[in-house]
């Protein structure tokens, strides 16, 4: 009888310690326990979602939070498979910086049906995630074609270099331009096609516009800074940079560099470390079941010359 009263207070107390074990987890508390939270980012070349990914890491670090991040390399099915890792492993809340619209969207009814939290941070997927962190990018494409509007006077020819085709961002900021294009009706856009988010694809994308244009051209709006600055080395090297408005998105170090000594003529302000911190403050909350909110949206602000210093602090 003694033996048997041992062996049950032996059991009690493994599972009381198993309770425990699992109330420390939920909480976020806990050595070994603490929250982890898996991150698929669209692609680690691009340097804006670098800087997202290191203020996503930061944040964590603050928080006590365990943050997986993974590649994507612009693969929505690979993002598909990896969020499906993340749900294998039992991570507690996804963050996926989605590749595609479309294409990505699998991934966030994969981690709803497992009830798992997923974030969509900086760009948007069709199927609707527990929260989405970044900004309206209609309205960065906005702000940078009415900058275009303007210096040219209403008046003059319009490149556009879009990013990857399908993503959120693309289409937001395709959107955005021509609803500016639209109100300005002596701006003509002469040819617009990708440059897939990169410096050395814009530069290319560039160089046969000039071929093509050459100058005719009086414009060039690249839907983000990587793009642009390809675009202001193949213009520098045609002998064209001083004749040639050149505007992009991101406000990444280099871009506000060029905006200084005033080769790119101006970029849109995208903040990479609100979103990223964002994201990982929204992500924790949902997996702790706290209030948070389901739409964070962080301004856009336009950076020319006058006031580039400001963002270089």
């Amino acid at each position: 009888m003694k033996r048997n009263a041992i062996f049950a207070t032996l059991i009690a107390t493994a599972l009381l310690a198993g309770c425990n074990q699992s109330s420390n987890k939920e909480s976020g508390e806990g050595g070994g326990d603490k929250l982890v939270i898996g991150a698929t980012m669209l692609s680690m070349q691009n340097e804006f979602i670098v800087n997202v990914s290191d203020a996503m890491e930061a944040k964590a670090r603050e928080m006590g939070v365990e943050l997986i991040t993974v590649d994507a390399e612009r693969s929505a099915l690979k993002q598909v498979e990896q969020v499906e890792s993340f749900i294998g492993q039992g991570v507690d809340a996804i963050i996926m910086n989605p590749c595609e619209v479309e294409a990505s969207s699998p991934a966030v009814k994969l981690a709803m049906d497992a009830k798992i939290p997923i974030i969509n941070v900086n760009s948007e997927t069709s199927a609707k995630p527990t929260a989405f962190v970044g900004s309206d990018d209609t309205e960065s494409a906005r702000i940078a074609m009415k900058y275009i509007a303007e210096k040219l006077g209403g008046k003059g020819n319009v490149l556009m270099m879009h990013g990857f085709m399908g993503q959120a961002a693309q289409i937001r900021r395709d959107n955005g331009a021509k609803e500016i294009l639209k109100a300005n009706p002596g701006l003509k856009l002469l040819a617009e096609q990708t440059g897939e988010w990169d410096r050395a694809k814009g530069m290319s994308l560039t160089e046969n516009w000039i071929q093509s244009y050459g100058d005719k051209i009086n414009a060039i709006f690249a839907q983000n800074d990587e793009m642009g600055m390809g675009a202001v080395k193949a213009l520098e090297a045609a002998g064209l940079k001083g004749k040639v408005l050149v505007v992009s998105v991101d406000a990444i170090p280099d871009a506000l560099q060029a905006v200084r000594k005033g080769t790119l003529d101006a970029t849109v302000f995208q903040n990479a470390k609100e979103q990223g911190g964002k994201a990982i403050e929204t992500a924790v909350k949902a997996a702790k079941k706290e209030a948070f909110e389901k739409e964070v949206l962080i301004p856009f602000q336009l950076v020319d010359k006058g006031n580039v210093e400001r963002f270089l602090k």
